[in-house]
């Protein structure tokens, strides 16, 4: 075949000869491939839908993950939240890889509740078509381990669907059998084409080089007291120097601090067990005091933990609530407790260096909401904790990575890092859409950042926070920042109550109950809706005024108000950051 020519003197610069050249080639070359479609024509892609529900953005990454792999060996692949998917789509799908976390106590994530709801209904399709495989993510930590992901197989199954592989049920290190997992799955959905750029594709990391087996020690610039003298709480205010890591973030994401144990902690499990810092531990290269201070979770105990000490105490209050399996019993028992106090239930009893290892948790990285934006701080991050200290059986506890942040790490010293986006948080795209956000104490966090944002992208869009603490005097958290906002007309509305500065205890849901009437009319144009904060109580009531609010002044009864509710849950106009 004769490719273009471009004469010499052609009235082009080189830049311009190189494109034309190059346009001229593919016209020959589609010309010459459709000349031979009988024999080239390309076998059309097998669809794979790739769905996921997650909380922190741990099951989002395995599933873009497993899409990228899928891409790789030719799938014609398709991602979605499992929330973005109704019955009737579901049933029109053929091959599906559900990769979902377990939220809270055995609870689906929010971005699956109504995907859940439609699929455990009575009224659900059969699914003879589809072919599914699901990955659960959890914690063994939790009594319910994996229950979301056990309850999507088991439902699948029951409509008919067939599964292609056992359900994985991940723990904590999920990321190596995640990945063996999906590379099985893949090889048997369906026919694949092997890609001529796999390789390049597998070579190319979509995530950062700093990760939970890799955080980036980043230089901690502020340590701060953000909370007044004389507040019960000890809240802190960080700025981290990402310096050359590389790590970027978007307001909404999470920062994650790999912690190291307390030396007293540690010092106090050596001494009640017997052992010295240097003792081996079998299956290690390092001594058993420097496992116990940076690989290990010394504070909350393991369920093998306290199985083992159940077995060794002789205590007939532990053995009985063991016996039961009372969940609620357990929670109480352990209230305040943690291992060293249950070791002490019995001071006889006793472990060597290898059994006391085995029953011990990998030590996770913790989870703070950012609350800053690389818009109004470029190169810095900033965190808004809690540092977590109690008193219980005669001794001072503390939180684990809260503390060693507060106590642990000065201004100028290092803290290992890395993010987590979370693509289910976000400020709106739109910047003439309203905003209205509900954080009390740290919850405040990504609405700092949220704030920051907007007016570093001048958006016009109107914003609203509700904030709540204990006394105003001591718990106001940024108010000089929040003030100056308002100043400066980012912050359109705020209303803060503080439940402890008058008899009746007044919390952020009576605010939003106040001002019912605007906050319905805020959703009404247009407005997106968010919490930060306790996801045990607070999330939970805010979410009931916000039905009742949306009930009452929408007038509507109420299944329409849930359903008002879901809407804005399907528009991403309701989102939470809950933990």
């Amino acid at each position: 075949m004769k490719l273009p020519f471009i004469p010499a003197d052609a009235p082009f610069s080189v830049d311009q000869k190189a494109w034309l050249g190059g346009f001229l080639a593919g016209l020959h070359s589609r010309k010459f491939l459709e000349s031979a479609a009988p024999i080239a024509a390309a076998k059309p892609a097998t669809r794979l839908d790739i769905l996921y529900g997650t909380q922190t953005g741990n099951a989002e990454s395995v599933a873009l993950d497993a899409a990228a792999s899928a891409k790789a060996k030719g799938f014609d692949v398709v991602v979605q939240e499992l929330d973005a998917v109704n019955m009737s789509t579901l049933a029109s799908m053929q091959r599906v890889i559900v990769a979902v976390s377990t939220y809270g106590e055995g609870e689906m994530p929010d971005n699956a509740q109504m995907f859940w709801d439609a699929l455990s209904a009575a009224d659900a399709p059969p699914l003879p078509a589809l072919q599914f495989a699901v990955l659960a993510l959890g914690d063994t930590g939790y009594d319910d381990f994996c229950e979301a992901g056990k309850l999507i197989d088991a439902r699948f199954d029951e409509l008919g669907a067939e599964r292609l592989i056992d359900r994985l049920d991940c723990d904590i290190d999920y990321e190596d059998i995640a990945e063996e997992w999906v590379h099985k799955t893949l090889s048997l959905v369906g026919d694949s084409v092997e890609s001529t750029v796999e390789a390049t594709a597998k070579a190319v990391t979509r995530t950062s080089i700093w990760n939970r087996k890799n955080p980036y020690p980043a230089n901690v610039k502020v340590n701060r007291l953000l909370s007044a003298q004389g507040s019960d709480k000890e809240i802190r205010h960080f700025e981290i120097d990402l310096g050359e890591s590389g790590l970027d973030y978007q307001a909404g994401d999470a920062l994650n601090v790999m912690p190291i144990n307390a030396p007293t902690l540690v010092t106090s499990l050596l001494e009640r067990l017997g052992f010295k810092y240097g003792d081996a531990v079998a299956g290690f290269d390092r001594p058993l005091g420097y496992l116990l201070t940076n690989n290990f979770e010394i504070s909350t105990p393991s369920r093998d933990m306290i199985v083992q000490i159940e077995q060794r105490a002789g205590d007939d209050e532990l053995s009985h609530i063991v016996d039961s399996g009372d969940k609620e019993a357990m929670d109480g028992f352990l209230w305040g407790k943690d291992i060293f106090d249950l070791l002490n239930i019995n001071p006889r009893l006793t472990f060597d260096a290898d059994q006391f290892v085995a029953v011990l948790r990998p030590l996770q990285h913790r989870a703070y909401s950012i609350s800053s934006s690389p818009k109004m701080h470029p190169g810095e991050v900033h965190l808004t904790v809690a540092a977590v200290r109690w008193h219980s059986e005669n001794r001072d506890h503390s939180g684990v990575c809260s503390t060693f942040l507060s106590d642990r790490v000065a201004e100028g010293e290092r803290a290992g890092v890395f993010v987590s986006p979370n693509n289910s948080f976000r400020v709106p795209d739109d910047d003439d859409a309203p905003m209205i956000m509900v954080g009390p104490g740290t919850g405040i966090a990504p609405f700092r950042a949220f704030l920051e944002e907007r007016q570093k992208r001048y958006a016009s869009g109107d914003n609203w926070l509700f904030f709540g603490d204990q006394h105003r005097a001591t718990d106001f958290l940024y108010e000089d920042e929040l003030e100056a906002m308002q100043q400066a007309d980012v912050l359109t509305r705020l209303d803060v109550t503080f439940s402890r500065d008058q008899s009746e205890k007044l919390y952020v849901q009576s605010k939003m109950h106040e001002h019912g009437s605007d906050l319905f009319a805020w959703l009404e144009r247009g407005g997106y809706f968010y919490i930060c904060g306790d996801a045990t109580r607070m999330a939970k009531d805010v979410d009931e005024a916000l039905r009742e609010i949306i009930a009452e002044h929408g007038q509507l009864s109420d299944d329409a108000a849930s359903d008002y509710l879901n809407g804005l849950k399907r528009a991403k106009r309701y989102q939470r950051d809950v933990y």
